[in-house]
């Protein structure tokens, strides 16, 4: 018997990597490396959210019967927060799927509030923070020697700060997502010049960061 078939496979890990770890079989990882084309995570696709929002939350009309929508102030908040810099969206489009089903369910009367899209949030900050995430992080910009004499506090802050900082286009505006709450509260901001500061507590600059995405 013939077969005429195509096989495409896809992965969201680094393969190659994996057979140099020895944990991906090298003679699989050859018959698949025909041709290799990479999609961007949802993180690096900002523009993707929102229509992608809309798109979840008719899902969830024709799966629970039930029409679910933000009311305005709710919505802003809500995309503000998914297209900042900081928002790593690290599971994709399952990230955002889960999360319009959450506030879809636990909405009252159909209508999506403030609360709900704060309580939201902060649920997606804690999912995304993980020690795994904070080692990657710093290992990429420091040395063993280096994060090894950093206090485990002090860990977790900066691998956040270097995480934003690889996502942002410039200092500025990693500076701002950063230092969002107290702007509010502030006449006058030099969100770079304070994130400059803070970088360079630890012998880092922006430079180095921005070198390594």
């Amino acid at each position: 018997a013939a077969s005429d078939f195509h096989l495409i496979a896809g992965t969201n890990r680094d393969l190659a990597r994996a057979v140099t770890e020895g944990v991906f079989r090298e003679d699989l990882f050859a018959r698949l490396n025909l041709w290799t084309f990479t999609l961007p995570g949802l993180g690096e696709r900002r523009e993707d959210i929102e229509p992608n929002l809309d798109y979840e939350l008719d899902r969830f009309a024709e799966r629970e019967g039930t029409r679910v929508t933000f009311n305005k102030e709710a919505r802003e908040r809500y995309l503000a927060f998914a297209t900042a810099p900081d928002a790593s969206w690290a599971g994709n489009f399952r990230d955002l799927a889960a999360s319009v089903t959450r506030m879809a369910t636990l909405s009252p009367k159909g209508r999506i509030d403030v609360d709900s899209v704060q309580a939201e949030v902060s649920r997606l900050r804690r999912l995304w923070v993980t020690e795994g995430d904070s080692e990657d992080a710093l290992a990429a910009v420091m040395s063993a020697e280096a994060i090894d004499d950093l206090d485990p506090f002090d860990r977790v802050q900066l691998a956040h700060a270097i995480d934003v900082c690889r996502r942002s286009r410039s200092l500025s505006e990693a500076g701002r997502s950063l230092f969002s709450a107290s702007l509010k509260r502030r006449a006058s901001t030099n969100d770079a010049d304070r994130l400059r500061k803070y970088l360079t507590r630890f012998d880092l600059s922006w430079q180095q960061i921005a070198d390594i995405r």
